[in-house]
């Protein structure tokens, strides 16, 4: 466990975010800094994950929903605004999860994790992601179990869909076994301008 925080000292946050019910598993380990805003941690997410933020989100911490309440005046009723909180505020100690949802219509589930929280290290520019396994399923595949049966076509040539989606994926998803930190990277600092 870090020592007892000061007043405005600096910390890091490593999260592991792992998308729920797929197998084997798709996860990330990001370091973002400790006082980020959930909207900001959303952008992050949408980064490393490989999503394109075409739909709507939300964070599920301790019972309270939290999202851009700019978006639906209904939802945003039951909803906190997530640019009004900082992660710190909301996940305050290691071991502290909470749930991000990502397109209501497939409903791709996240755990996020806070393994550890950690000194900043001069020189290193946050967010940052520095590891994670599999890529990121399609947009708009269907949800994890369609995502099951499009991975299945892909798999078996002989299999009645296997043109028909390899003809329907988009370019960048060419194996779905491939993580490339350099390039979630560079699409971090990207992102950051």
């Amino acid at each position: 466990m870090p020592a007892k925080m000061k007043s405005g000292e600096k910390r890091v946050y490593q999260l592991k975010v792992t998308l729920r019910d797929i197998s084997p598993p798709i996860w990330r380990r990001i370091l973002v800094p400790h006082d980020i805003r959930l909207d900001q941690l959303h952008q992050v997410l949408q980064v490393v994950m490989g999503w394109t933020d075409s739909h709507l989100h939300e964070f599920i911490i301790d019972g309270v929903t939290y999202g851009d309440t700019s978006v639906d005046m209904e939802m945003s009723e039951d909803m906190e605004n997530e640019r009004s909180f900082r992660l710190h505020r909301v996940v305050p100690r290691e071991k502290g999860k909470s749930g991000y949802v990502y397109d209501f219509g497939d409903y791709w589930e996240h755990e996020i994790l806070v393994e550890k929280i950690l000194p900043v290290e001069t020189g290193t520019h946050y967010p940052v992601c520095i590891t994670g396994k599999r890529a990121c399923p399609p947009e708009d595949c269907g949800g994890t179990s369609e995502y099951g049966e499009l991975l299945e076509a892909l798999q078996d040539p002989s299999h009645p869909e296997h043109e028909a989606m390899f003809e329907w994926l988009p370019e960048d998803f060419s194996d779905s076994e491939k993580f490339d930190v350099d390039s979630v990277n560079r699409s971090l600092r990207g992102s950051q301008r």
